[in-house]
Parts: structure tokens; sequence; C-alpha cells
């Protein structure tokens, strides 16, 4: 099938050592060569060979002007990033220069290629799925090592192999009912109860595990939203700095001074936090601190992990009683602030007014950790236990799969849904042909995930999200 040839420039545009103008299509080879022209020789692009770099110029066509000395690497099909031939032009990374030559590429009888063209067309022409497609962006986007290892995982097929192979095992059995209903003669379905039974327990038990990856995937991709709450001159904005590691928020010892939100994302141990520290939790007439407060308390409603900041120079009152309400049912850490001063909290107050607040109350949910950040006292403690709340004290991505995408997390639940309802229908001895419409949909399902059950408007919501160039 013949596809129009698409150009882009693939690097960041801005000032830089170099620059790339990468072209993909069935001209992509005779279009450059109508502006390249080769140093030593009157070589042309087209009888070079795939996958070599060539040294020359490229000119305008127009009026033979010298644009700019490059690199051209040609990449004939189907051994390239879109399976059609491709080139990439690699110029001096001036602005103006790869404008120029994106610009005479395109008067040569190239379009300008639509955000994430190049990868979609990887995904249309079938070198990757669209999950492989997906962890592209990814990628570009990884925030921590982490996030990258689990990008790289997805993008060598963790997730599509291990789809693809849920999906061997459902289509098998949907092959084997629906042959056995075809002809009743020669298959028999004597003990195929039992046996599909066991393997719809299986195949929903692997389901299972992959959906509740999908928290984590998330939080090693985007970060774990961290929000600091406490009382005023708890010591919030102080442990802000610390984690940060410059002086972000105004620290000083009038109560009340953080009357908005400050927001940092930092790295720990390679884990990321996106961290916001809020206003100090109290009861007060000032119209511009109540607005903190009431930020504060929504911040803290949609956190992944809180930590509460108790300054255990001053005994816990009221206002600790309507914080521990407040975050009652989220991961919680305490911190035992200023602890270089005299002591008027300990660990075993902070765990009785929990049990006073909380029902059904057990201490081993709560971390409470002995701090102070004017000493720099415990925060390695309290970053370990960050990395023991959400990950059992390891985080390595290395062959275990996480699920980073929400859509891919959407249908691996409505896939492992249907494989509730075939359980269901086997505890009920259902007709064999009930079992094959729900295998049928946790197939279908599943197959959404790389690509093989979409509408032509996801794939092109998906890759719209990507830059101009990939």
């Amino acid at each position: 099938m013949k596809t129009d040839t698409i150009a882009a420039i693939a690097t960041a545009v801005s000032d830089s050592g170099i620059g790339i103008i990468r072209i993909s299509g069935d001209e992509a080879i005779d279009i450059a060569d109508k502006i390249y022209r080769s140093k030593k020789n009157n070589k042309r692009l087209k009888d070079v060979k795939s996958h070599t770099i060539n040294y020359g110029f490229i000119v305008d066509a127009s009026n033979n002007e010298l644009i700019d000395e490059v690199m051209v690497a040609v990449m004939k099909s189907p051994n390239t990033y879109t399976k059609e031939d491709t080139v990439e032009i690699d110029c001096h990374g001036g602005i103006l220069v790869m404008n120029r030559i994106l610009e005479t590429v395109l008067k040569n009888g190239c379009r300008l290629a639509e955000p994430g063209e190049f990868t979609k067309r990887a995904f249309l022409n079938g070198r990757i799925d669209l999950s492989k497609a997906e962890a592209v962006m990814d990628i570009i986007h990884s925030k921590n090592e982490f996030a990258l290892k689990s990008s790289i995982n997805q993008l060598k097929g963790a997730v599509s192999d291990k789809v693809k192979s849920l999906r061997e095992d459902i289509l098998y059995e949907i092959a084997f009912i629906e042959s056995a209903l075809d002809d009743p003669e020669h298959i028999s379905l004597d003990g195929y109860h039992d046996k599909l039974e066991q393997k719809s327990l299986l195949i929903s038990a692997e389901l299972k595990k992959l959906i509740d990856s999908a928290d984590n995937g998330k939080m090693l991709k985007d970060g774990i939203n961290t929000v600091i709450v406490g009382k005023p001159n708890a010591g919030k904005s102080s442990l802000l700095n610390v984690l940060v590691g410059e002086d972000k928020a105004i620290v000083t010892s009038v109560a009340g001074t953080t009357r908005d939100v400050l927001e940092e994302s930092i790295k720990l141990h390679g884990v990321g936090l996106n961290i916001i520290d809020t206003a100090g939790i109290r009861d007060t007439s000032d119209e511009v601190e109540k607005i903190g407060v009431e930020k504060a308390r929504k911040y803290a409603g949609n956190a992944d992990l809180v930590i509460y900041v108790v300054d255990s120079s001053v005994p816990l009152d009221e206002n600790d009683e309507e914080i521990i309400k407040l975050i009652a049912e989220k991961k919680i850490i305490v911190l035992l602030n200023k602890t270089d001063l005299d002591s008027k909290v300990s660990q075993e107050d902070i765990y009785e007014v929990f049990s006073n607040v909380i029902e059904a109350y057990d201490k081993k949910d709560i971390t409470v950790i002995k701090t102070s950040t004017k000493e720099n006292i415990g925060i390695d403690e309290f970053e370990l236990s960050i990395k023991n709340m959400f990950f059992n004290g390891k985080i390595a991505v290395n062959d275990e799969i996480y699920i980073t995408s929400q859509r891919h997390k959407e249908a691996l639940i409505e896939a492992y849904d249907s494989m509730q309802l075939v359980l269901s229908s086997l505890a009920d001895y259902m007709p064999e042909d009930f079992y094959s419409i729900d295998l049928m949909s946790a197939y279908a399902s599943l197959g959404r995930i790389i690509g093989e059950e979409v509408g032509e408007d996801l794939v092109n919501e998906i890759f719209s999200k990507f830059c101009m160039g990939k």
C-alpha cells in the first residue's frame, strides 16, 4: 500500500549541538536525494547501502543555495522504525537551520507529520503493538529510574507478551468448546467442566496480579502524591526544605506562616514523591488562613501518602484529633518532630489518640518516627519507611510487570470480570456456550491492550499525545 511521505524535526527545537529531521515513507529517499549533495562525489542516496551514514550538504533545490553541512542516515524498508524507507538528516542544532531544512524537505514532496505519526505508522505496519507504542512515550516522560526501567521492559514486550500468553490460553478453551459443540461425536466434553474451572482460576489469578500491580505501577511512573499536614509551626515547611535540599518554603517561629500550598517533586532512593506542603490545620478567624486550611483538607483527601508532622514539644490537643479524623483512611507516617527540645509527646501518646479517634485501629498500621528537621535526625529512617510502606522494602523492576496505564488497568478489570462470569456459569453448571461467550469477552478486553480490539478514534487519541517528531 502506497502512503504519503512525512517529515518532522525529531529533536528539541532549541539551540543545541545536533538536530535531526526525520523523513519516512515510500518517497523518503527520492525526496532526500533532491536536496542532498555528496561531499566527495555525486553518489545518490538511492544508490547507497541501507543503514549507512553519508556525509554531504543540504541545498535548496530551487536556487542551489547551501543550507548546512550534514550527515544523512539512509534506512531502507522493512528494517526501520516505521517499516518504511526512512531518512534522518543530522544537522547543526540551531532553530533556524533545522526549520530551513524541514521547509526544504516539505517543498520537495513531504507532508508535515502529525504528533506521534512515526510511532503510529510503526504500530499500523505491525512492527510494534499498541502497548509497546505507549511505552515509547512513557520512556520520554520517565520521571525516575524505576519508571524508565518499567517503560523499557514494556517496550521490550513484558506487558504484551503476558497479554498474548493469556489470550492464547483463553482462545484455546474457546476453540475447544466450539469444536466440541460442532462435532460432539469426535470431541468429548466429559470431564471438561473441572478442567476449565482450574484453567479459569489460574487465568483469573494472573489477571488479578496484574491489576494489583497498577497502583504501585502508577506511583512508580508518576510519583507518590504526598501531602504534609500538621498544626501550625510543627515543622512542615522545614521538612519540605530538608527533603528538597534548599529553602523552598518560608520558615519562621510565627504560627500560620504557610498560607497556601507549596508543591515540589523529589526523588528518594529512586522513588518519586510529589510533595505538597499545606497550611497548618487549626481553628482560626483569619480569612486567608482559613482558605489555606481548607486547601490542606482537600489535598489530604486525595493523597497516596500523608506525612503528619507533630511538634513533640507541645502537648496534643483537639486540633490533632481533627487532623487524625481527616487522614484516618490514608497511608500515614507520623513524624514526632523537634525531638531536640524537651518532649511532651511520646509514641504511645500518638497511638492513644489514634485509638480514640479511629475504630478498629491497629498501631501496626501507623509508622511513628522521631525526627528533628533542625538537627537532621530521623530523615534517613523516614525515607526508608516510605519504601517499606509502598514497595515492601525493595524496588526492583527486573522481570516484574507493573501496569502503569489506566487504559490497560481498565481492560484487565473487564477481562477479570468476564472470567468471574465464566466461573459463575461453571458453578451453576450452565451449558458450554455460556462459557464461550464470556471467554470471548475476556479475550476481546485483553486485545484492546495490544491494539487488536481498538477503533481508529482511540488509536488517534493515543498517538495525538506524542511529540511531533516521534
